[in-house]
C-alpha cells in the first residue's frame, strides 16, 4: 500500500498510538490522588507537592512542539519508541525515588518521554490513515482513549495508593510500556516528511527558560517571600527572556511559534482561553484531592473517586462540544462553557470541612461539564484561524497554551493558599480562596471571549500527514 501499513497492521497500530496518548493523559491525573499519601511518606511541603505535578506538565508544555518537530524529521516509529521507553525507565526511576529531589529529576524525563510520545503518535496515525475520512475517525478513537486517561487517574490512582502506596501509580505504567514497545518495534513503520522544518533550538531554550523562570517565582515566592532578592531575580529575568524569545521569533526562519499566526484574533483570544483552561482546571484539580482528605479527613481512595464528577463530567460533554459549536459558534459554546466552569469554582469557594457531599458534587460536575464543553472548540477556533497546512501546528499551540496555563495554575493557587496560611489562615480558607481566584479568572474570560471571540463554526479538522504539531485535547480531532 502507499502508505506502507498493511491493513492487518492497522489495528495493531491504532492500538498503541491509543494507549500512548493513555498513558500520557493518565499520569496527568493519577498523580492528584496520590498527594497526600507522598506528603505524608515524603514528608515534603506545598511547595514540593507543587513542583511533584509542575515538573510533569512543564515538561510536556514546553517541548511538545518539539516532538512533533523531531517526529516529522527523523520518523514517527523513533521518536514513539524513543519517548515510550524513557517514559518507562523514567516511572521505574520515579517509583524508586527515596526524596523529592530524585522524584523530581525522575518526573522531568517522564515529561520529556511524554512530550515524544503524543506528537508521535499522531503522526503515525496521520501517515497509516492517507483518507481523510478514515484518518478522522482514527484520531476520534486516539482522542477519546485521552479522556478516558483523564477520566480513570484520580480512581485508578486511589485504587493503587490505598493497595499499595503513592509508588504503585508509576510502577503500573511499566508493564505497559514494556509490552508497547516490544510489539511496537514489530509493526510499526517509520515515515519520515522531508520537508519537515528544522528545530527551532534558541526558541525553545528561551521559551522553556521564560516559563520555568516565572514557574519558580511563583511558586517558591510564597515560601522565600514575594520581596526575596531570588524572587524579583526571577520575575525580571522573566521579562528580558521574554522580549529577547519575541526578537529571535521575529527574526527566525522557522519559528518554533510563528509571531504572524496572533495576527489572526481567532487564533489569540482561543489561545488565551485555552490558557485560562488549564489553569482553572489543572491549577484547581490539584487541590481536591487534598480538600476531601486533608480538609475532610476521608481516605485516599474515597477522596480520588469523589473527584469523579468533575472528569467523568468533562469526558461526556467533550464528545459533544464540537457538534453544539458547529450549530450554534465557537463564540457561544466557549462563552457558556467558561461560564459553568467559572460558576463552578465559585460555588467550591464556599464548601468546608462539613459540608455533606451531596452539596459537593454537582460543583464539581458543573466544573467538569464547563471545561469539557471549551476545549474542543477552542482547539477548533485555533485550527480553523490558519491555513489547512498549518492545522497541525495550531492544534500543538493550543494544546501547550494549555498545558502552560496549568503549569501557572498550580503555581498560582498553591501560592494563594500558601500565602493565607502564613497570614494564620487555615487550610481550607486558603483553598477556599484559590478555588474563588480560578473561578473568578475563568468567569472574566468568559467575558473576554463573548467579546473578542469571532462567531464561527467549527470545521471537521484534518490534520495533515507533515504533523509539526503536539496532541489535540480530548476529542480536539472532533472540532
Amino acid at each position: 500500500m502507499s502508505d506502507g501499513v498493511r491493513p492487518h497492521n492497522r489495528a495493531a497500530l491504532l492500538t498503541l498510538t491509543c494507549i500512548g496518548q493513555f498513558m500520557v493523559l493518565l499520569n496527568n491525573t493519577i498523580t492528584s490522588a496520590a498527594l497526600p499519601d507522598m506528603q505524608q511518606r515524603l514528608d515534603t511541603t506545598l511547595t514540593g507537592l507543587q513542583w511533584i505535578v509542575d515538573a510533569y506538565v512543564l515538561a510536556v508544555a514546553m517541548l511538545l512542539l518539539a516532538g512533533g518537530v523531531f517526529a516529522d524529521r527523523f520518523g514517527g516509529k523513533r521518536i514513539f519508541l524513543g519517548g515510550m521507553a524513557l517514559f518507562t525507565l523514567a516511572s521505574l526511576l520515579c517509583s524508586l525515588s527515596a526524596g523529592v529531589g530524585w522524584l523530581l529529576a525522575a518526573r522531568v524525563l517522564q515529561g520529556i518521554g511524554a512530550a515524544a510520545l503524543s506528537p508521535a503518535s499522531l503522526a503515525l496515525l496521520a501517515s497509516a490513515y492517507p483518507v481523510p475520512r478514515d484518518r478522522v475517525k482514527a484520531i476520534g478513537q486516539w482522542a477519546t482513549f485521552s479522556g478516558i486517561g483523564l477520566a480513570v487517574g484520580p480512581a485508578a490512582g486511589g485504587l493503587l495508593v490505598e493497595a499499595f502506596d503513592w509508588r504503585a501509580i508509576f510502577l503500573v505504567n511499566i508493564p505497559i510500556g514494556v509490552v508497547t514497545l516490544i510489539v511496537g518495534a514489530r509493526v510499526l513503520r517509520d515515515h519520515r516528511n522531508p520537508d519537515a522544518p528544522p528545530l527551532d533550538l534558541p526558541g525553545q531554550v528561551l521559551a522553556l527558560l521564560v516559563v520555568g523562570t516565572l514557574t519558580f517565582g511563583l511558586t517558591e515566592g510564597g515560601e522565600l517571600g514575594w520581596t526575596a532578592p531570588l524572587i524579583l531575580s526571577c520575575f525580571a529575568a522573566t521579562i528580558v527572556l521574554l522580549a529577547l524569545f519575541i526578537a529571535v521569533e521575529a527574526r527566525s526562519a522557522t519559528p518554533m511559534l510563528p509571531l504572524r499566526l496572533f495576527k489572526h484574533r481567532l487564533f489569540t483570544v482561543s489561545n488565551a482561553a485555552m490558557t485560562v483552561v488549564g489553569f482553572g482546571l489543572m491549577g484547581s484539580g490539584f487541590f481536591f484531592t487534598q480538600f476531601f482528605a486533608t480538609v475532610q479527613g476521608h481516605s485516599v481512595l474515597r477522596s480520588a473517586l469523589e473527584t469523579l464528577p468533575c472528569t467523568l463530567a468533562m469526558v461526556v460533554c467533550s464528545p459533544y462540544a464540537a457538534r453544539i459549536a458547529a450549530r450554534f459558534g465557537f463564540r457561544s459554546v466557549v462563552t457558556a462553557g467558561l461560564v459553568l466552569a467559572g460558576a463552578g469554582l465559585v460555588t467550591m469557594a464556599s464548601v468546608h470541612a462539613t459540608t455533606a457531599y451531596a452539596d459537593v458534587w454537582w460543583r464539581l460536575a458543573v466544573t467538569g461539564a464547563g471545561f469539557g464543553l471549551t476545549m474542543s472548540p477552542l482547539t477548533g477556533a485555533a485550527i480553523s484561524s490558519v491555513g489547512p497546512r498549518e492545522g497541525g501546528l495550531a492544534s500543538g499551540i493550543s494544546s501547550t497554551t494549555r498545558q502552560i496555563g496549568a503549569v501557572f495554575g498550580v503555581a498560582v493557587l498553591g501560592a494563594i493558599v500558601r500565602t493565607r496560611q502564613e497570614h494564620g489562615a487555615s487550610f481550607d480558607s486558603g483553598l477556599n480562596s484559590a478555588f474563588l481566584t480560578a473561578g473568578v479568572i475563568t468567569l472574566i474570560s468568559a467575558v473576554f471571549t463573548a467579546l473578542w471571540l469571532v462567531r464561527r463554526k467549527t470545521l471537521v479538522v484534518d490534520l495533515p500527514p507533515a504533523t509539526r504539531t503536539a496532541a489535540p485535547e480530548p476529542t480536539a480531532s472532533r472540532s
